[in-house]
């Protein structure tokens, strides 16, 4: 039983936050009822590299952004996780236990939740084609539920450090604009000793309204779609005193007993696969060896790996930009707000 809850432990560890990129149309074309600035726009004489084709952009009439920007992003998420084929491995002194599969685990409802930033640095290299680099910090909250053989349940908290990039196609059909968004991260758990990646690929569809008296500013709003992959193999290593709570230590007595008697009802084979790492484990929690080292390897992902998504953005001008977005449908619960600065090169 404490071996399990050493597992959960470890596996609340893996589940990490989310850097994601988020909609944004690439052109809009301005109304008749802007005909004057729909003019203007046509005879720009834009001189600059990004975007490649914008010049032939505003001669058609087309208010593209600018080119270059930078965007500040607060998330949070919570979402149910799956957690399978846990394996665990022991270390103490002279003892040294492989990993070796824990089939007799059995896991209840488990829960992420993550909140922190993230800056997005993009650009424009085609009126239609955005590239982004993605880098950002998080707090990850995984709580972890083992049903079998006994009831537990453990929480753990980590700072969460996440890079990488990603691209976003858009277009306008009509009135209605479409965006195609995919982005690869690697995050960084601070107790995991590897990146764990995880991809990203949302679908939108939305409007603009254009204010009629200033056509530099709008409002659009979109509905959408986002898929979040991971890499389900995670494997990693901590000290016992890191995988329990620090209240543990007192209950340690009756959590022995507990699995002395779990373990007196197991039959002569199962005696001998729970030999294999769990009994270790727990004679190192009943001698307070706190700097035993725990491993695990586990598989985990998404209860569910689509959700629904809203969002709106206020373009304040050509240059500010305040945006938010938030999951519905699924049990992937978020909401977004972020501040988005443009400027060109």
């Amino acid at each position: 039983m404490k071996n399990q809850k050493t597992t959960i432990l470890t596996m609340l560890l893996v589940f990490i936050f989310i850097g994601t990129g988020f909609a944004q149309y690439a052109t809009k074309k301005i109304r008749t009822k802007h005909e004057a600035y729909t003019d203007s726009l046509k005879q720009v004489d834009y001189k600059f590299v990004f975007p490649i084709l914008g010049k032939g952009a505003y001669k058609k009439g087309f208010d593209i952004p600018y080119p270059a920007g930078v965007m500040a992003n607060y998330i949070y998420m919570k979402q149910n996780i799956i957690v399978e084929n846990l394996k665990l491995g022991f270390k103490n002194g002279d003892t040294d236990i492989p990993l070796t599969p824990t089939d007799f685990i059995g896991f209840g409802e488990n829960t992420s939740t993550a909140w922190g930033y993230n800056v997005r640095a993009d650009l424009w290299v085609l009126p239609f084609f955005n590239v982004y680099g993605i880098y950002g910090n998080s707090t990850s909250r995984t709580e972890i539920n083992i049903v079998k053989p006994i009831s537990l349940n453990s929480v753990v908290e980590q700072n969460v450090r996440t890079s990488g990039f990603g691209a976003l196609l858009a277009a306008g059909l009509g009135p209605i604009f479409i965006s195609a968004d995919f982005n690869w991260t690697w995050s960084k758990p601070e107790y995991l000793d590897k990146s764990v990646m995880v991809n990203v690929m949302g679908l939108r569809a939305g409007h603009v309204f254009t204010f009629k008296n200033n056509p530099k500013s709008n409002i659009g709003v979109w509905i959408g779609t986002m898929n979040i992959g991971i890499a389900a193999d995670t494997k990693g290593e901590l000290a016992l005193k890191e995988a329990l709570p620090v209240d543990f230590w007192d209950k340690k007595d009756q959590f022995v007993e507990n699995y002395d008697a779990w373990y007196d009802g197991l039959s002569i084979a199962e005696k001998l696969l729970a030999d294999k790492v769990l009994t270790p484990l727990v004679d190192a929690i009943d001698n307070i060896q706190e700097d035993a080292t725990v491993r695990y390897g586990l598989e985990k992902r998404p209860q569910e790996t689509w959700s629904g998504l809203v969002g709106a953005q206020y373009q304040i001008n050509k240059r500010w930009m305040i945006r938010t977005e938030a999951s519905v449908l699924g049990n992937r619960k978020s909401i977004l707000g972020s501040v988005n600065y443009r400027f060109l090169i």
